[in-house]
């Protein structure tokens, strides 16, 4: 008896069937990570590196030879251009919606946030057509257009205005959080000091956004440069006149000057690994900097 009790005891006690481990779905992450990889690599790391193989595997003689070509040159600085113009518009436009939107409350926010939001939603080529339907020959201010001798369509300004529509909502969508989050006290702790509102704004404003505002404008940047759909129904794509380096890229291809085309796409591309390597530096900045905050 008293053996079997103490064998009974050694016994390790068998546990419910929902304690047991569970190893029969380890493969599930395995596969999902698999796929994962396979996919972005379709879509992403196989084109990307062959961009840079089509650039390169004939040397970098005749890579520089398609950067010194005029075309060329006039799409980078018709690129180089827009975003010098669009940036700076949609910044200013960004701090003044953001500012109202995140410290007021008042009818129409909602309706004024949708029409920020408004760019994301509409196709590029939608938003370009937009624009022909308003400027174009047979548009709303087309005849008084003609009449004053004012060209918009096929035009630099044509080009900027899509570039500018595009690129409206980042500088907004960046700072309305930040703002959202720092609140109003030190601006009207600053006010009650003495403070006027233009000193309130740069001393206390803007540098608590700058983080936010900065990552607003370098993804401005980033999409103004890389427009392609709504540019190229108000632009016409003339070369030499009213190509930007995306109009230039698909152009080159179609003539079959695949090193040229290959060439600019190799700038586009280093646009955008510059573009997520800042944005990563600003991303792990502005998270240090709400931390501070809180």
């Amino acid at each position: 008896m008293t053996d079997n009790l103490i064998g009974a005891s050694l016994q390790t006690p068998e546990l419910p069937p929902h304690d047991k481990p569970v190893t029969q779905a380890n493969w599930i992450p395995v596969v999902l990570i698999a796929i994962a990889l396979l996919f972005l690599a379709l879509i992403l790391y196989i084109p990307a590196i062959n961009v840079f193989y089509q650039a390169f595997h004939n040397g970098f003689g005749p890579f520089l030879h398609n950067l010194a070509e005029p075309n060329f040159q006039h799409a980078a600085r018709m690129t180089v251009a827009l975003a010098a113009i669009a940036v700076p518009l949609n910044t200013i436009f960004g701090l003044c919606a953001a500012w109202a939107l995140a410290n007021k409350r008042f009818r129409g926010r909602t309706l004024l946030l949708s029409i920020i939001d408004l760019p994301f939603a509409i196709s590029p080529v939608v938003a370009g057509l937009m624009i022909m339907l308003l400027y174009g020959r047979q548009g709303w201010f087309g005849e008084w257009l003609i009449e004053n001798n004012i060209k918009i369509v096929f035009a630099f300004p044509a080009m900027m205005l899509a570039t500018a529509f595009v690129s409206l909502p980042f500088v907004a969508r960046e700072v309305i959080p930040v703002l959202e989050e720092e609140g109003v006290d030190q601006e009207e702790a600053a006010y009650t000091l003495g403070a006027t509102p233009w000193q309130t704004f740069w001393r206390i404003t803007v540098p608590n956004i700058r983080w936010g505002l900065l990552y607003g404008v370098l993804l401005t940047n980033a999409r103004a440069m890389g427009e392609f759909g709504a540019v190229s129904v108000v632009s016409g794509n003339v070369a030499g006149q009213t190509q930007s380096l995306p109009l230039f890229v698909e152009e080159a291809y179609k003539n079959y000057d695949t090193e040229a085309a290959y060439s600019a796409a190799v700038l586009l591309a280093l646009l955008a690994v510059v573009t997520l390597v800042l944005k990563e530096i600003l991303e792990r900045r502005t998270g240090g900097h709400l931390k501070k905050t809180h």
